[in-house]
């Protein structure tokens, strides 16, 4: 009887995390949509450290 118990148990909470995902989901990709021009900035922002980023791990590569 307490085998069935945490069947239902387990079963419930992965339900509950599976719609807790969903909502999560969901939500990220509303906020995208609103917040885009927002986003789109911020990558722009982001070019110019990534391509310092980039060429550090390039000269360190080319070290070894």
């Amino acid at each position: 009887m307490a085998e069935g118990a945490d069947v239902k148990k387990n079963s419930f909470y992965d339900l509950l995390k599976l719609i807790l995902g969903i909502v999560i989901v969901v939500t990220g990709v509303a906020l995208t949509i609103v917040y885009f021009p927002e986003l789109a900035n911020l990558f722009k922002g982001m070019i110019g450290l990534i391509l310092i980023l980039v060429g550090l791990i390039v000269m360190a590569v080319a070290k070894e």
